[in-house]
């Protein structure tokens, strides 16, 4: 057989060995699998992974793009991937910092219980390395990354020119009655009837029995230890003076965290306004990527909302 035969023939079955593994390695670990192709996607369009020394540990920060400086947090159990879907269209108009929290991904402390506290300080710290110190910058944040993003701008006004909500805020109302740490697939079911859109699919039995597996072991178990904690990081009754304009971009189909939680922080921030994306559910730079991206644009290409009252100058000059 001709040399060039045989070395054929190898690469053929080094990658037919090779698609075995991974297949295999999908069916046993999907979310990880899934997290590892998510993180390989943004390093594949420029994005950069570095790290910054803080009092809970290494925090790991993915940054790229040109121009304004926009701070992306993503959900409980979520890494910093999860903007993957969205970043690089973004990166073409602003220049994107995008953390896993503190006890997500690989960003310290990696075990022991996980408080607010802890995420909120470390973020903190990020954000005043050497490297965004001195810049005022747009902080968006998804689910628990809306209610950090919220409870930063609350504290640091000076830092954060305009706050984006996604289905997340700094308010009681998360659904009681849904488990963010299943035990059965029954419950991993109704929790994902909870996040999406009826029409979205559901993912299958394997999936939701590594689900299972992470999240009683990951992130979301350890925020659950220090549940009594929560009452001491929400602003209810507190936004009548939030000092920050703040646009609310909510999946209208999400029952986890419902449409009228975020009509509720609409009426009581001073400066707010409400954008709906139907067909879209907790997670929708997830589910609906394009049309988050769709929304987003038009959010950010408005300007930011004004104080309640106050007639925008184009208006008064009518």
């Amino acid at each position: 057989m001709p040399v060039l035969v045989q070395v054929v023939l190898l690469l053929a079955a080094l990658a037919f060995l090779m698609a075995v593994a991974a297949s295999i390695q999908f069916f046993r670990h999907p979310i990880a699998t899934t997290v590892w192709l998510r993180r390989k996607r943004l390093q594949r369009n420029g994005f950069t992974k570095t790290t910054v020394e803080t009092s809970a540990g290494l925090q790991i920060v993915w940054q790229g793009g040109n121009g304004p400086l926009l701070v992306l947090l993503h959900g409980a159990g979520d890494q910093a991937d999860t903007w993957q879907k969205i970043a690089p269209d973004l990166a073409r108009a602003y220049s994107l910092v995008m953390a896993d929290l503190a006890g997500h991904g690989q960003s310290a402390p990696p075990s022991g219980p996980l408080s607010i506290g802890t995420i909120v300080t470390t973020i903190e710290q990020v954000l005043d390395s050497a490297s965004w110190k001195s810049q005022r910058f747009l902080l968006a944040g998804n689910s628990l990354g809306a209610w950090i993003a919220m409870l930063y701008a609350h504290k640091h006004p000076e830092r954060v020119s305009r706050l984006l909500l996604i289905n997340g805020g700094a308010l009681k109302g998360l659904r009681m009655d849904i488990t963010l740490t299943p035990k059965n697939r029954e419950a991993a079911r109704r929790a994902f009837d909870a996040i999406l859109d009826p029409a979205t699919p559901r993912p299958p039995n394997f999936v939701l029995d590594d689900l299972i597996r992470v999240t009683n072991q990951g992130p979301m178990a350890r925020l659950m230890a220090t549940e009594a904690e929560i009452p001491n990081y929400v602003l209810d009754g507190k936004l009548g003076d939030f000092p920050v304009p703040t646009d609310i971009v909510w999946g209208a189909s999400d029952r986890l965290v419902p449409l009228d939680y975020a009509r509720a922080m609409e009426a009581q921030l001073p400066a707010a306004r409400l954008t709906v994306i139907e067909g879209c559910g907790h997670a929708p730079q997830l589910e609906c990527p394009a049309k988050m991206l769709e929304a987003l644009r038009a959010v950010l290409a408005a300007g930011a909302p004004p104080r309640k009252g106050v007639v925008p100058k184009e208006s008064a000059n009518l």
